[in-house]
Protein backbone atom coordinates (compact mmCIF):
# COMPACT_ATOMS: atom_id res chain seq x y z
CA UNK A 1 0.00 0.00 0.00
CA UNK A 2 0.99 3.16 -1.15
CA UNK A 3 0.51 5.26 2.24
CA UNK A 4 1.92 8.71 0.03
CA UNK A 5 0.57 7.76 -2.66
CA UNK A 6 -3.37 7.65 -0.47
CA UNK A 7 -2.77 10.77 1.29
CA UNK A 8 -1.94 12.94 -1.26
CA UNK A 9 -5.57 11.70 -2.67
CA UNK A 10 -6.52 12.71 0.95
CA UNK A 11 -5.21 15.64 0.86
CA UNK A 12 -6.73 16.62 -2.29
CA UNK A 13 -10.04 15.69 -1.39
CA UNK A 14 -9.87 17.52 1.75
CA UNK A 15 -9.96 20.41 -0.04
CA UNK A 16 -13.04 19.98 -2.37
CA UNK A 17 -14.93 18.66 0.83
CA UNK A 18 -14.06 22.23 2.77
CA UNK A 19 -16.23 23.41 -0.34
CA UNK A 20 -18.92 21.81 -0.08
CA UNK A 21 -22.34 22.74 1.67
CA UNK A 22 -23.83 21.14 4.40
CA UNK A 23 -26.72 20.18 2.92
CA UNK A 24 -24.50 18.42 -0.08
CA UNK A 25 -22.47 16.62 2.70
CA UNK A 26 -26.17 15.63 4.56
CA UNK A 27 -27.24 13.71 1.28
CA UNK A 28 -23.97 12.21 1.37
CA UNK A 29 -24.18 10.94 4.47
CA UNK A 30 -28.29 10.08 3.45
CA UNK A 31 -26.86 8.03 0.99
CA UNK A 32 -24.01 6.01 2.79
CA UNK A 33 -26.55 5.08 5.14
CA UNK A 34 -29.01 3.67 2.18
CA UNK A 35 -25.19 1.76 0.82
CA UNK A 36 -24.51 0.16 4.59
CA UNK A 37 -27.94 -1.35 4.04
CA UNK A 38 -28.19 -2.67 1.05
CA UNK A 39 -24.62 -4.13 1.78
CA UNK A 40 -25.91 -5.67 5.13
CA UNK A 41 -25.90 -9.09 4.06
CA UNK A 42 -22.16 -9.04 2.79
CA UNK A 43 -21.04 -7.05 5.82
CA UNK A 44 -22.26 -9.82 8.42
CA UNK A 45 -20.63 -12.44 6.53
CA UNK A 46 -17.55 -10.69 7.08
CA UNK A 47 -18.13 -9.72 10.40
CA UNK A 48 -18.61 -13.56 11.05
CA UNK A 49 -15.28 -14.49 9.53
CA UNK A 50 -13.43 -11.84 11.68
CA UNK A 51 -15.55 -12.92 15.04
CA UNK A 52 -14.32 -16.46 14.29
CA UNK A 53 -10.92 -15.96 13.25
CA UNK A 54 -11.10 -14.65 16.57
CA UNK A 55 -12.69 -16.54 18.87
CA UNK A 56 -10.07 -19.34 17.11
CA UNK A 57 -7.07 -17.02 18.45
CA UNK A 58 -8.48 -16.97 21.44
CA UNK A 59 -9.70 -13.58 21.88
CA UNK A 60 -11.44 -13.06 25.11
CA UNK A 61 -15.19 -12.83 25.07
CA UNK A 62 -15.56 -9.86 26.09
CA UNK A 63 -13.71 -8.46 23.72
CA UNK A 64 -15.67 -10.71 21.13
CA UNK A 65 -18.64 -8.76 21.44
CA UNK A 66 -17.03 -5.64 20.80
CA UNK A 67 -15.86 -6.89 17.22
CA UNK A 68 -19.47 -8.33 16.92
CA UNK A 69 -21.97 -6.87 14.31
CA UNK A 70 -25.47 -7.84 13.98
CA UNK A 71 -28.83 -6.75 12.04
CA UNK A 72 -29.21 -4.17 15.32
CA UNK A 73 -25.81 -3.27 14.99
CA UNK A 74 -26.47 -1.95 11.56
CA UNK A 75 -30.05 -0.16 12.24
CA UNK A 76 -28.09 1.31 15.03
CA UNK A 77 -25.30 2.49 12.78
CA UNK A 78 -27.36 3.68 10.16
CA UNK A 79 -30.02 5.65 12.52
CA UNK A 80 -26.74 7.59 13.55
CA UNK A 81 -25.53 8.42 10.11
CA UNK A 82 -29.48 9.90 9.79
CA UNK A 83 -28.66 11.55 13.33
CA UNK A 84 -25.42 12.96 12.60
CA UNK A 85 -26.88 14.20 9.00
CA UNK A 86 -29.40 16.15 10.76
CA UNK A 87 -26.37 17.72 13.43
CA UNK A 88 -25.53 21.63 12.76
CA UNK A 89 -22.74 21.26 10.57
CA UNK A 90 -20.06 23.45 12.51
CA UNK A 91 -18.27 24.52 9.50
CA UNK A 92 -18.10 28.05 8.98
CA UNK A 93 -19.66 28.93 12.38
CA UNK A 94 -18.41 32.18 13.84
CA UNK A 95 -17.15 31.52 17.36
CA UNK A 96 -16.91 35.24 17.64
CA UNK A 97 -15.94 38.65 16.39
CA UNK A 98 -15.36 42.12 17.17
CA UNK A 99 -13.70 45.40 15.69
CA UNK A 100 -10.79 46.97 17.48
CA UNK A 101 -9.93 50.64 17.84
CA UNK A 102 -8.65 51.10 14.35
CA UNK A 103 -11.36 49.79 12.98
CA UNK A 104 -10.28 46.37 11.92
CA UNK A 105 -13.15 43.63 11.75
CA UNK A 106 -12.28 40.17 13.40
CA UNK A 107 -14.34 36.67 13.04
CA UNK A 108 -12.85 33.82 14.70
CA UNK A 109 -14.78 30.94 12.80
CA UNK A 110 -14.43 27.33 12.54
CA UNK A 111 -12.62 25.54 9.80
CA UNK A 112 -11.46 21.86 9.54
CA UNK A 113 -8.79 19.86 10.49
CA UNK A 114 -7.76 18.71 6.82
CA UNK A 115 -6.40 14.99 7.28
CA UNK A 116 -7.50 13.16 10.13
CA UNK A 117 -6.08 9.81 11.27
CA UNK A 118 -7.66 7.44 13.64
CA UNK A 119 -5.81 4.17 14.64
CA UNK A 120 -8.42 2.16 16.22
CA UNK A 121 -8.94 -1.63 17.13
CA UNK A 122 -11.38 -4.78 16.67
CA UNK A 123 -14.68 -2.61 16.87
CA UNK A 124 -15.96 -2.09 12.52
CA UNK A 125 -18.35 0.56 13.92
CA UNK A 126 -15.75 3.25 14.44
CA UNK A 127 -15.37 2.76 10.89
CA UNK A 128 -18.65 4.23 10.17
CA UNK A 129 -18.62 6.51 13.37
CA UNK A 130 -15.21 8.35 12.47
CA UNK A 131 -15.85 8.50 8.49
CA UNK A 132 -19.23 10.25 9.54
CA UNK A 133 -17.94 12.51 11.79
CA UNK A 134 -14.46 13.86 9.63
CA UNK A 135 -17.25 13.92 6.38
CA UNK A 136 -19.68 15.73 8.25
CA UNK A 137 -16.97 18.35 9.59
CA UNK A 138 -15.35 18.61 6.46
CA UNK A 139 -12.32 16.26 6.95
CA UNK A 140 -10.49 13.96 4.93
CA UNK A 141 -9.84 10.58 6.99
CA UNK A 142 -7.37 7.34 6.99
CA UNK A 143 -8.82 4.87 8.69
CA UNK A 144 -6.72 2.01 10.45
CA UNK A 145 -8.78 -0.70 12.07
CA UNK A 146 -7.50 -3.59 13.74
CA UNK A 147 -6.58 -6.90 11.86
CA UNK A 148 -9.04 -8.61 14.17
CA UNK A 149 -11.70 -6.79 11.60
CA UNK A 150 -9.97 -6.85 8.10
CA UNK A 151 -13.15 -7.93 6.47
CA UNK A 152 -15.69 -5.94 8.58
CA UNK A 153 -13.72 -2.84 7.24
CA UNK A 154 -13.02 -3.55 4.05
CA UNK A 155 -16.69 -4.24 3.32
CA UNK A 156 -17.56 -1.28 5.16
CA UNK A 157 -15.49 0.63 3.52
CA UNK A 158 -16.65 -0.69 0.11
CA UNK A 159 -20.11 0.53 0.61
CA UNK A 160 -19.06 3.94 2.23
CA UNK A 161 -17.08 4.57 -0.94
CA UNK A 162 -20.19 3.40 -3.39
CA UNK A 163 -22.75 5.58 -1.15
CA UNK A 164 -20.04 8.52 -1.79
CA UNK A 165 -20.13 8.40 -5.80
CA UNK A 166 -23.74 7.70 -6.06
CA UNK A 167 -24.34 10.81 -4.12
CA UNK A 168 -21.90 12.62 -5.94
CA UNK A 169 -19.77 12.95 -2.93
CA UNK A 170 -15.74 12.88 -2.15
CA UNK A 171 -14.90 9.09 -2.28
CA UNK A 172 -11.21 9.54 -1.73
CA UNK A 173 -12.47 11.48 1.06
CA UNK A 174 -11.85 7.74 3.04
CA UNK A 175 -9.30 5.31 3.14
CA UNK A 176 -8.53 2.03 4.75
CA UNK A 177 -5.02 1.69 5.88
CA UNK A 178 -5.07 -2.10 6.10
CA UNK A 179 -2.16 -3.60 8.72
CA UNK A 180 1.03 -3.79 6.90
CA UNK A 181 4.17 -5.61 8.34
CA UNK A 182 7.82 -4.28 8.48
CA UNK A 183 10.79 -5.92 7.23
CA UNK A 184 11.37 -6.81 10.70
CA UNK A 185 7.95 -8.84 11.45
CA UNK A 186 6.63 -5.34 13.32
CA UNK A 187 2.87 -5.60 13.25
CA UNK A 188 2.69 -1.65 13.32
CA UNK A 189 4.91 -0.66 10.94
CA UNK A 190 1.81 1.42 8.82
CA UNK A 191 0.72 2.69 12.59
CA UNK A 192 4.63 4.02 12.80
CA UNK A 193 4.47 5.64 9.28
CA UNK A 194 0.92 7.69 10.36
CA UNK A 195 3.03 8.90 13.34
CA UNK A 196 5.95 10.37 11.10
CA UNK A 197 3.71 11.93 8.71
CA UNK A 198 4.59 15.55 9.04
CA UNK A 199 2.73 17.62 6.34
CA UNK A 200 0.79 14.64 5.28
CA UNK A 201 -1.56 13.62 7.96
CA UNK A 202 -2.77 16.57 10.08
CA UNK A 203 -4.13 14.97 13.28
CA UNK A 204 -4.12 11.28 14.80
CA UNK A 205 -6.47 10.09 17.10
CA UNK A 206 -6.06 6.28 18.57
CA UNK A 207 -9.03 4.80 19.86
CA UNK A 208 -7.91 1.55 21.64
CA UNK A 209 -6.52 0.00 24.95
CA UNK A 210 -4.02 1.53 26.85
CA UNK A 211 -1.05 0.08 24.92
CA UNK A 212 -2.09 1.06 21.86
CA UNK A 213 -2.56 4.67 23.29
CA UNK A 214 0.50 4.74 24.97
CA UNK A 215 2.31 3.83 21.76
CA UNK A 216 0.60 6.69 19.70
CA UNK A 217 1.46 9.32 22.26
CA UNK A 218 5.20 8.47 22.75
CA UNK A 219 6.17 8.12 19.30
CA UNK A 220 4.05 10.91 17.26
CA UNK A 221 5.53 13.35 15.34
CA UNK A 222 2.04 14.85 14.34
CA UNK A 223 -0.23 16.35 16.60
CA UNK A 224 -2.77 13.40 18.87
CA UNK A 225 -5.60 14.21 20.86
CA UNK A 226 -5.57 11.40 22.86
CA UNK A 227 -8.39 9.76 23.70
CA UNK A 228 -7.99 7.48 26.97
CA UNK A 229 -8.25 4.16 28.31
CA UNK A 230 -11.47 3.98 30.86
CA UNK A 231 -10.09 2.88 34.57
CA UNK A 232 -13.30 4.27 36.03
CA UNK A 233 -14.97 4.04 39.80
CA UNK A 234 -18.24 4.32 41.76
CA UNK A 235 -17.64 5.92 44.72
CA UNK A 236 -20.61 4.72 47.10
CA UNK A 237 -20.90 7.31 49.64
CA UNK A 238 -22.16 6.90 53.45
CA UNK A 239 -25.45 8.33 52.13
CA UNK A 240 -26.42 6.19 49.31
CA UNK A 241 -29.70 5.00 48.33
CA UNK A 242 -28.76 1.36 47.75
CA UNK A 243 -31.90 1.00 45.53
CA UNK A 244 -30.15 3.13 43.07
CA UNK A 245 -27.14 1.92 43.53
CA UNK A 246 -27.08 -1.93 43.01
CA UNK A 247 -28.90 -1.56 39.20
CA UNK A 248 -26.40 1.45 38.48
CA UNK A 249 -23.28 -1.02 39.66
CA UNK A 250 -24.54 -3.63 37.50
CA UNK A 251 -25.72 -1.58 34.51
CA UNK A 252 -21.98 0.25 34.88
CA UNK A 253 -19.89 -3.30 34.48
CA UNK A 254 -21.96 -5.59 32.85
CA UNK A 255 -23.72 -3.86 30.19
CA UNK A 256 -20.69 -3.63 27.91
CA UNK A 257 -17.65 -4.81 30.10
CA UNK A 258 -14.82 -4.72 27.07
CA UNK A 259 -16.37 -0.25 26.78
CA UNK A 260 -13.73 2.33 27.80
CA UNK A 261 -16.19 3.59 29.70
CA UNK A 262 -17.38 0.06 32.01
CA UNK A 263 -16.51 0.60 35.83
CA UNK A 264 -13.70 -1.02 36.77
CA UNK A 265 -12.97 0.07 40.72
CA UNK A 266 -16.19 -0.24 43.23
CA UNK A 267 -15.43 2.22 46.53
CA UNK A 268 -17.62 1.66 49.13
CA UNK A 269 -17.77 3.74 52.33
CA UNK A 270 -17.26 1.85 55.53
CA UNK A 271 -20.57 2.25 56.67
CA UNK A 272 -22.19 0.84 53.61
CA UNK A 273 -20.01 -2.10 52.97
CA UNK A 274 -22.33 -5.04 54.47
CA UNK A 275 -25.25 -3.76 52.57
CA UNK A 276 -23.51 -3.22 49.06
CA UNK A 277 -21.36 -6.61 48.79
CA UNK A 278 -23.92 -9.01 49.57
CA UNK A 279 -26.49 -7.45 47.21
CA UNK A 280 -23.96 -7.47 44.39
CA UNK A 281 -22.91 -10.67 44.58
CA UNK A 282 -26.35 -11.98 44.47
CA UNK A 283 -27.17 -9.32 41.73
CA UNK A 284 -23.65 -10.71 39.85
CA UNK A 285 -23.77 -13.92 39.67
CA UNK A 286 -26.40 -14.77 36.86
CA UNK A 287 -23.46 -13.86 34.50
CA UNK A 288 -21.62 -16.90 35.04
CA UNK A 289 -23.12 -18.13 31.61
CA UNK A 290 -21.24 -15.30 29.79
CA UNK A 291 -17.73 -15.39 31.54
CA UNK A 292 -17.62 -19.44 32.36
CA UNK A 293 -17.16 -18.44 35.82
CA UNK A 294 -18.71 -20.54 38.27
CA UNK A 295 -19.32 -16.70 40.45
CA UNK A 296 -19.58 -14.71 37.22
CA UNK A 297 -18.45 -11.13 37.65
CA UNK A 298 -15.11 -11.78 39.53
CA UNK A 299 -14.70 -8.89 42.84
CA UNK A 300 -11.24 -8.76 43.17
CA UNK A 301 -11.63 -7.40 46.47
CA UNK A 302 -9.15 -5.36 49.42
CA UNK A 303 -9.06 -7.09 52.89
CA UNK A 304 -11.87 -4.98 54.31
CA UNK A 305 -14.43 -6.38 51.68
CA UNK A 306 -12.77 -9.63 51.16
CA UNK A 307 -14.06 -10.36 54.94
CA UNK A 308 -17.37 -9.32 54.43
CA UNK A 309 -17.41 -11.45 50.69
CA UNK A 310 -16.56 -14.51 51.56
CA UNK A 311 -17.34 -17.69 50.82
CA UNK A 312 -18.49 -16.05 47.70
CA UNK A 313 -16.91 -17.84 44.83
CA UNK A 314 -16.26 -14.89 42.85
CA UNK A 315 -14.82 -12.89 45.37
CA UNK A 316 -10.76 -12.80 45.28
CA UNK A 317 -8.07 -10.82 47.35
CA UNK A 318 -7.03 -8.12 45.24
CA UNK A 319 -3.32 -7.14 44.16
CA UNK A 320 -1.46 -4.23 44.29
CA UNK A 321 -1.81 -4.33 40.48
CA UNK A 322 -5.82 -4.21 40.77
CA UNK A 323 -5.82 -0.55 40.97
CA UNK A 324 -5.79 0.89 38.31
CA UNK A 325 -6.07 -1.70 35.88
CA UNK A 326 -8.14 -1.36 33.01
CA UNK A 327 -10.07 -5.22 32.75
CA UNK A 328 -12.69 -4.74 30.03
CA UNK A 329 -14.04 -8.00 31.32
CA UNK A 330 -16.60 -9.60 33.32
CA UNK A 331 -14.04 -7.98 36.99
CA UNK A 332 -14.37 -5.29 38.96
CA UNK A 333 -11.68 -4.31 42.03
CA UNK A 334 -13.37 -3.63 45.27
CA UNK A 335 -11.95 -1.19 48.04
CA UNK A 336 -13.57 0.00 51.33
CA UNK A 337 -12.79 3.41 52.25
CA UNK A 338 -13.47 5.47 55.50
CA UNK A 339 -14.56 9.25 53.90
CA UNK A 340 -15.34 10.68 50.95
CA UNK A 341 -12.01 12.47 51.43
CA UNK A 342 -10.34 9.23 50.71
CA UNK A 343 -12.17 8.27 48.15
CA UNK A 344 -11.21 11.00 45.58
CA UNK A 345 -7.34 10.53 46.58
CA UNK A 346 -8.04 7.13 45.08
CA UNK A 347 -9.68 7.93 41.87
CA UNK A 348 -7.03 11.08 41.76
CA UNK A 349 -4.55 8.65 42.26
CA UNK A 350 -5.28 5.54 39.91
CA UNK A 351 -7.98 6.70 37.61
CA UNK A 352 -7.32 8.18 33.68
CA UNK A 353 -9.28 10.61 33.43
CA UNK A 354 -12.45 9.27 31.91
CA UNK A 355 -15.60 8.62 33.70
CA UNK A 356 -16.51 8.97 37.57
CA UNK A 357 -19.68 8.41 39.63
CA UNK A 358 -20.61 9.01 42.99
CA UNK A 359 -23.62 7.24 44.85
CA UNK A 360 -24.94 9.92 47.27
CA UNK A 361 -27.90 11.67 48.79
CA UNK A 362 -26.21 14.41 50.08
CA UNK A 363 -25.69 17.50 47.94
CA UNK A 364 -23.14 18.85 49.57
CA UNK A 365 -21.25 15.62 48.71
CA UNK A 366 -21.80 15.15 45.58
CA UNK A 367 -20.72 19.15 44.71
CA UNK A 368 -17.06 18.01 46.73
CA UNK A 369 -16.77 14.92 44.43
CA UNK A 370 -17.75 16.85 40.87
CA UNK A 371 -15.20 19.84 42.21
CA UNK A 372 -12.43 17.70 43.11
CA UNK A 373 -12.56 15.07 41.14
CA UNK A 374 -10.34 15.36 38.08
CA UNK A 375 -11.81 13.72 34.75
CA UNK A 376 -13.66 14.90 31.62
CA UNK A 377 -16.82 13.01 33.11
CA UNK A 378 -18.21 13.26 36.87
CA UNK A 379 -21.61 11.82 37.53
CA UNK A 380 -24.09 11.93 40.58
CA UNK A 381 -26.51 8.99 40.83
CA UNK A 382 -26.01 7.70 37.06
CA UNK A 383 -24.39 5.01 35.15
CA UNK A 384 -21.21 5.32 33.96
CA UNK A 385 -22.04 4.09 30.51
CA UNK A 386 -23.55 7.34 29.94
CA UNK A 387 -20.37 8.94 28.51
CA UNK A 388 -20.90 8.49 24.88
CA UNK A 389 -21.21 11.18 22.26
CA UNK A 390 -24.57 9.60 20.95
CA UNK A 391 -25.99 9.81 24.40
CA UNK A 392 -24.33 13.09 25.11
CA UNK A 393 -26.84 13.98 22.04
CA UNK A 394 -23.56 14.82 19.71
CA UNK A 395 -24.89 12.51 17.06
CA UNK A 396 -21.45 10.48 17.30
CA UNK A 397 -18.30 10.57 18.84
CA UNK A 398 -14.53 10.26 17.18
CA UNK A 399 -13.95 8.69 20.77
CA UNK A 400 -13.38 9.92 24.65
CA UNK A 401 -11.02 12.50 24.83
CA UNK A 402 -8.96 12.88 28.57
CA UNK A 403 -6.82 15.06 28.02
CA UNK A 404 -7.26 19.03 28.72
CA UNK A 405 -6.03 20.65 25.63
CA UNK A 406 -8.23 21.42 22.33
CA UNK A 407 -11.01 18.93 23.43
CA UNK A 408 -12.30 16.79 26.16
CA UNK A 409 -14.70 13.91 27.07
CA UNK A 410 -17.40 12.53 24.00
CA UNK A 411 -15.82 14.53 20.88
CA UNK A 412 -18.26 15.54 18.24
CA UNK A 413 -18.13 17.34 15.15
CA UNK A 414 -16.18 20.61 16.65
CA UNK A 415 -13.56 18.42 18.31
CA UNK A 416 -12.73 17.96 14.61
CA UNK A 417 -12.51 21.45 14.07
CA UNK A 418 -9.65 24.19 14.19
CA UNK A 419 -10.02 28.34 14.31
CA UNK A 420 -9.08 30.86 11.44
CA UNK A 421 -9.16 34.50 11.85
CA UNK A 422 -10.85 36.38 9.05
CA UNK A 423 -9.79 40.33 9.59
CA UNK A 424 -11.39 42.67 7.34
CA UNK A 425 -9.94 46.41 6.66
CA UNK A 426 -9.99 49.54 5.04
CA UNK A 427 -7.11 49.98 4.59
CA UNK A 428 -5.48 49.76 8.09
CA UNK A 429 -1.90 50.11 8.49
CA UNK A 430 0.37 49.59 12.08
CA UNK A 431 2.08 52.55 12.79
Amino acid sequence: MNLDAVCAGLRSASERLALCTADQKNRCLVAVAAALDSERKAILSANALDVAAARSAGMKESLIARLSLSDEGIDEIIEALHNLAEQTDPIGQVVSGWTVPNGLEIRQVRVPLGVAAVIYESRPNVTVDAFALAYKSSNAVLLRGSSSALQSNRVIIRAIQEGLRVSGGEADAVALCEPMEGPDGDRYADVDWILNAVGKIDVALPRGGSALIKRVVEQARIPVIETGSGVCHIYVDESADIEKTIPIVVNSKIQKPAACNSVECLLIHESRVREVLPRLLEAFAPYSAKTGRAGGVELRCDPASLALASPAVNAVPSSGDDWGMEYLDYIMAVRVVSSLEQAIEHINRYNTKHSETIMTENRSAARVFQQRVDAACVYVNASIRFTDGAQFGLGAEIGISTQKLHARGPMGLTALTTIKYLIEGEGQVRP
